[in-house]
């Protein structure tokens, strides 16, 4: 699998295209703004995309989404929750004073487990990790990489003060969810908010202090 990695939107999001490079087919992860930059980057790469993945429902990270998705014709996929948390009123309502539209229905609605098959070599499988909203998910390749949307940042994980968000499912997300994984997996976040832009499991379980502490209890 190829990577490259646009950042996008008014919140800096970390929007992934991941590649099959035997096929060139891709998958498009956390389109949060600047579809026009997205879809010339997909132009010049000649990628034949298949899915809009969303590693959940908040506007920054799914704002271009829609918009990709008639332009390329395309599904949009989301975890049934945040499918369903983000376009209800209340919580559109929030994300209208941010600027963000409400969300459109999303077009395959993902589960625990649920497998995105990308070209040839890209199997994806979707894990739950609810916490920075009832939905969040992070997409692990099986191998190598793991990303993680705003559940998992380098250095802190996502704010849990918005609505969806609970801080203790957070904490659980990580201890019964990411942390079973290898230590060399290497952590994928949904923005750039730490001392480097890519981390591994094992060096956030060394220095991560929400896992460190609230995690492992240490």
């Amino acid at each position: 699998m190829k990577i490259d990695v646009l950042t996008v939107g008014p919140l800096a999001v970390r929007c992934y295209l991941l590649i099959c490079e035997e096929t060139r087919e891709a998958a498009i992860v956390d389109p949060g703004g600047d579809e026009g930059r997205i879809l010339q980057k997909i132009k010049e790469l000649e990628l034949n995309p298949k899915y809009i993945l969303a590693t959940h429902g908040h506007g920054d990270h799914v704002s271009g989404a829609w918009w990709l998705r008639k332009k390329l014709n395309i599904p949009v996929a989301m975890h049934e929750a945040d499918d369903e948390f983000f376009r209800h009123p209340m919580a559109a309502q929030v994300f209208a004073a941010w600027g963000f539209e409400p969300n459109e229905p999303a077009d395959i609605l993902l589960k625990d487990g649920s497998i995105i098959q990308v070209g040839t070599t890209i199997s994806l499988q979707t894990i739950h990790t609810p916490g920075h909203s009832p939905g969040s998910v992070c997409f692990y390749d099986g191998q190598e990489y793991l990303f993680t949307g705003d559940t998992l940042f380098v250095g802190a994980v996502g704010r849990t003060d918005l609505p969806g968000g609970d801080f203790e499912e957070l904490i659980r997300s990580l201890r019964e969810k990411i942390l079973p994984l290898p230590d060399e997996t290497i952590i994928c976040p949904g923005h750039d908010y730490g001392e480097k832009p890519f981390s591994t499991l094992g060096e956030e379980k060394n220095t991560n202090p929400y896992i460190v502490e609230f995690v492992l209890g240490k």
